[in-house]
């Protein structure tokens, strides 16, 4: 019987959904790519998850697309980027929830722009990313162009991806292409703590936060002021801004799970 390409498993309002093509550092074939993205609408949808995390099984979180996979294939690469790679980025980036890149492993080509697509992302201390791209001499695609000079600036995005050369975990938290690094033998279940204790946080207020922080990205600081005097209004009228007043007047901590929930 066939494996699933995307596993599913829940703990503790965190659904991990992990990419399973094991024997090929999980690389990036159509089913995976539009699985993964059903899966994280499927996440959002549902009450009960408060936390996404996306991971790989064994050594490697993705190794890219499976060339393998579109050899032949009578589809434009503008077809086929649109078909798979561009409606997931949008999911994660569009996802109410926080969305956690827990990269275990090589994160390579589209797979480097999975890992830096999550809000958060955690490494494991053995993770390396390289955006691998100018070694078939093709372009940065999947959001890398997007995403990785906000993080470490174009001149030095520029020549990480001319060279095609591996950042490790220490250098990746030193660039800011991370937020944690634990270490490889403790990884997964850092990482589970790591989002339960995020699952915890106000989910109302993190859904209007991951929305105005989208928004300013691409605003001017004009439409970040109105855009945030918006959602503060929205986020003021909700359940949790008076349960962390409440809180804070009563000197305890803050309950933003509901029993309910």
């Amino acid at each position: 019987m066939e494996q699933p390409v995307i596993l599913v498993s829940d703990q503790a309002a965190v659904r991990t959904l992990t990419l399973n093509r094991e024997d090929k550092l999980n690389a990036a074939n159509d089913a995976l790519l539009l699985q993964l993205t059903d899966e994280l609408r499927r996440a959002d949808a549902d009450p009960a998850v408060r936390v996404v995390v996306i991971t790989g099984a064994g050594r490697g979180f993705c190794a890219g697309q499976d060339l393998g996979d579109v050899s032949g294939r009578d589809m434009t690469f503008t077809e086929h980027l649109n078909h798979t790679y561009n409606p997931l980025v949008r999911t994660i980036r569009g996802l109410s929830k926080p969305v956690i890149s827990a990269v275990n492993g090589v994160a390579a080509g589209a797979g480097a722009s999975l890992a830096l697509a999550g809000d958060i992302r955690l490494w494991a201390q053995g993770a390396s990313l390289i955006e691998v791209f100018s070694n078939i001499a093709l372009v940065p695609d999947s959001g890398s162009t997007w995403f990785l000079p906000r993080l470490v600036g174009y001149h030095r995005a520029f020549e990480m991806m001319a060279f095609a050369e591996k950042v490790r975990a220490d250098d990746a938290l030193r660039l800011g292409l991370c937020e944690q690094v634990f270490p490889d033998e403790t990884f997964r279940q850092d990482v589970q703590a790591y989002a339960e204790r995020l699952a915890t946080r106000p989910a109302h207020a993190l859904a209007l936060t991951k929305q105005a922080l989208g928004a300013a990205m691409t605003s001017s600081l004009d439409e970040a002021l109105n855009r945030e005097a918006e959602l503060q209004q929205l986020a003021g009228d909700h359940w949790e801004h008076t349960e962390g007043v409440t809180a804070f007047k009563e000197k305890r901590p803050a309950q933003f799970v509901r029993a309910e929930e």
